[in-house]
């Protein structure tokens, strides 16, 4: 609907947020004519490509055609659940890790439990420091909220990872917290356990909050992904404090489970945190579906569900090397890792977001570029760290999780096209 239309006005905070990118990028894909075979290929946005495991659906077949899973419940989530998930926790960060019930909160999604977790910590005009390039919702959500997204710039020749003591130079005392997401999003870079516990450290250090989101955690090579939750973390830490005193992480079972249309996140956080967390959550959700949840707490399902999950990673793991080695001459891969392979294209002086757009719309190719992924004011920052502005907005996300191996082969089949097609002169 045109403004004009409209005799009110709107918010500050949603006229100045961007739209959403997926759709964005979709519409450029309305304009390709697909042939029976030269169909779409999407590698857009991060949503698994495999259904959900038939137990997974059997168990919400039977509780969503339950007359008592169509009430309420906590506002926290089901206590099965919270209790099972828990316990599950264990298989991926070790048999020790210190993470009980009580510091569980299910949410309607993991966007869900970042906006309730930044509810709570911040205030228009504080700051949140995100790296970059950083998951756009990220940004939109603390733009909605009037709080101030801080860039914390990362560097292409160091696989993009954050750096702390780049990070440290931003913190001053309107900051509230930290967000990381490992492996990333776009980027798709994994942090290692002991860049994750330095972070944690300096957060500690200045009494902020770091917020971890990890949504695609079970897609990584190395487990634990990290030892935060670990009861010698306090080792690590270099303090006598448990991980609750500052470290909120965020899960989404999105993901691991397949089923992103039934909206299931997840906050671990200290109880504490968690109280206020209930504030924020009555007033966003009242509570997160309940059918999905019963569903995941049928006695023995994660267990059972625990081997599909590893079988996608597997899965997943194999479509990564394919799309390494089909790739054509020239185009880079920066980092590589959970949903996501982040690359720069070989055409100097095309921005991403213009070769995406020509991609979708003459060969069919759907992915997201690096323009998505930050604002518009990178120039003297990404320069002063040594990198070319011009070379920065080079960089594409392929989501190599939503398309077949078949589909990945083909996508780099229309890659190797680019040129002659596009009229772009490769460097």
């Amino acid at each position: 609907m045109p403004l004009s239309s409209l005799s009110f006005r709107l918010s500050r905070g949603v006229l100045s947020t961007i739209s959403p990118p997926i759709p964005h990028a979709k519409s450029w894909g309305v304009g390709y004519k697909p042939t029976k075979t030269r169909p779409l290929l999407d590698m857009s946005q991060g949503v698994p490509g495999t259904p959900p495991s038939k137990v997974l659906l059997e168990a919400l077949s039977h509780t969503s055609s339950s007359p008592g899973s169509s009430g309420y419940c906590h506002v926290l989530g089901e206590s099965t659940l919270r209790s099972a998930f828990a316990e599950e926790m264990k298989t991926v960060y070790g048999p020790d890790m210190d993470v009980t019930q009580d510091d569980i909160a299910i949410t309607a999604g993991c966007n869900m439990a970042f906006v309730a977790t930044v509810m709570c910590l911040a205030d228009p005009g504080d700051e949140i420091i995100l790296p970059v390039p950083w998951y756009f919702n990220h940004q939109m959500s603390l733009n909605l909220l009037g709080i101030k997204t801080v860039p914390l710039y990362t560097r292409a020749n160091e696989g993009f990872l954050p750096s702390t003591s780049d990070c440290e130079k931003l913190i001053n005392p309107r900051t509230k917290a930290i967000a990381l997401v490992t492996p990333n999003n776009p980027t798709g870079a994994v942090y290692s356990p002991d860049l994750i516990s330095k972070f944690a450290e300096l957060a500690q250090n200045h009494k902020i909050a770091l917020v971890l989101d990890e949504t695609y955690r079970d897609f990584v090579d190395t487990m634990p992904p990290h030892t935060l939750f670990s009861p010698f973390q306090t080792e690590v830490l270099k303090s006598s404090s448990s991980w609750r005193s500052n470290v909120i992480h965020l899960f989404s079972f999105s993901k691991s489970y397949c089923f992103p249309g039934h909206r299931l996140g997840l906050i671990a956080a200290s109880p504490d945190l968690l109280k206020h967390v209930t504030t924020t959550l009555d007033c966003l959700q009242i509570c997160a579906p309940r059918p999905p949840q019963l569903s995941l707490a049928s006695p023995g399902l994660l267990p059972i569900l625990r081997q599909s999950i590893q079988a996608s990673a597997q899965s997943l793991k194999i479509r990564h090397n394919i799309f390494r080695t089909h790739l054509p001459p020239g185009w880079t891969i920066g980092s590589q890792g959970g949903y996501f392979a982040f690359v720069k294209h070989p055409f100097v002086g095309i921005p991403a977001i213009t070769l995406c757009q020509r991609l979708a719309e003459e060969l069919g190719v759907l992915a997201l570029p690096m323009q998505f992924f930050c604002d518009d004011s990178i120039g003297p920052d990404i320069e002063s760290l040594g990198q070319s502005k011009m070379d920065w907005e080079r960089w594409v996300r392929f989501s190599v999780a939503n398309v077949s191996d078949v589909m990945v082969k083909q996508v780099c089949e229309r890659l190797h096209e680019c040129e002659q097609h596009l009229g772009w002169k490769a460097e």
